[in-house]
C-alpha cells in the first residue's frame, strides 16, 4: 500500500469543498500538503486552521488556468519540500446554459480551468515525478463526464476530456511508476450546491441520486485517499455518486 505519511501532496482548489476535505484527509494521514487556490484570503485561513492542528501544510495562491502560475506552484512545492509525490487536480468551475447561447468567453473559461488546469498540473508534476521515481495523479472529473446534461455543454466537454486525459496519461506513464486516476463525484453539498443556494431546484437534484441525498466533500476525499493508497489502481474513473449513473 502507498503510504501517505510524509508524502508531498499538492491539492488545487483547496480553499473549500472537496479540495479542502481532501487536503485535510491527506494531512490527517501525515502527508505534507500544499493547498492551492485562487482565493488567497480563504486559502490562507483554511491552511492556518490546519497548521493549528499540527499539520505540515503550506498555501500557494494559484490560478490553474494560467500555465506559468501552475509551473510556479510546482516549483515552489519542490523548493519547500524537495519533491512532489501526489497531485490532486481538483480546481474547477461549474456552468449552466444552452449550448447555442453559450458565449465564447464562458466556454473558454470553463475549458481553461477544468481542462487546461488538469493539463498544466499534470505536466509539471510529471516532470518532477520522473526525477524521483514515480508518484500519483488524481484528476477530479464528474458524473457529467459519464452522462450528458442538456444545459451543461461546456462542463460536460471539460470533464469528459479530463476522463480521457486520465486514461492517456495512465497508459503513458505506468512504466515510470506514475499512476493516474480520476474521481467522478455526483452532486456534492458545497457552498454553491445546497438547499439555500438552489431553492426549488434542490429537491429535483436530490431526486437524481437514488441514495436520497447529495454527497459530502469528505466522502469524495475518502475516494481520493483510496485511489492514492491502492497501488493497483490506475487509468480508471471512479464514480462516487449515490447511484446517479445507475438509472
Amino acid at each position: 500500500m502507498f503510504q501517505l505519511k510524509d508524502k508531498v501532496t499538492v491539492v488545487t482548489g483547496a480553499a473549500s469543498g472537496i479540495g479542502l476535505a481532501t487536503a485535510a484527509a491527506f494531512a490527517e494521514k501525515g502527508a505534507k500538503v500544499v493547498l492551492s487556490d485562487y482565493d488567497n484570503e480563504k486559502g490562507e485561513a483554511r491552511t492556518n486552521e490546519l497548521k493549528e492542528k499540527g499539520h505540515d501544510v503550506l498555501f500557494i495562491k494559484t490560478d490553474v488556468s494560467k500555465e506559468q502560475e501552475v509551473k510556479e506552484l510546482i516549483e515552489k512545492t519542490v523548493d519547500q519540500f524537495g519533491r512532489i509525490d501526489v497531485i490532486v487536480n481538483n480546481a474547477g468551475v461549474g456552468a449552466q446554459g444552452d449550448m447555442h447561447e453559450t458565449s465564447d468567453e464562458e466556454y473558454k473559461r470553463v475549458i481553461s480551468i477544468n481542462q487546461d488546469g488538469v493539463f498544466y498540473g499534470s505536466k509539471y508534476a510529471v516532470q518532477q515525478m520522473l526525477k524521483t521515481g514515480g508518484g500519483v495523479i488524481i484528476n477530479m472529473s464528474s458524473i457529467l463526464s459519464l452522462v450528458g446534461e442538456p444545459t451543461a455543454f461546456a462542463y460536460n466537454a471539460s470533464k469528459g476530456a479530463v476522463r480521457l486525459m486520465t486514461q492517456s496519461m495512465a497508459l503513458r506513464y505506468a512504466k515510470d511508476n506514475i499512476r493516474v486516476t480520476a474521481i467522478a463525484p455526483g452532486y456534492v453539498e458545497t457552498g454553491m450546491v445546497n438547499k439555500e443556494a438552489l431553492g426549488e431546484y434542490y429537491d429535483g437534484l436530490v431526486a437524481k441520486h437514488p441514495i436520497g441525498r447529495l454527497g459530502q466533500p469528505e466522502e469524495i476525499a475518502h475516494a481520493v485517499v483510496f485511489a492514492v493508497e491502492n497501488e493497483f489502481v490506475t487509468g480508471i474513473t471512479i464514480p462516487v455518486e449515490g447511484g446517479y449513473t445507475a438509472q
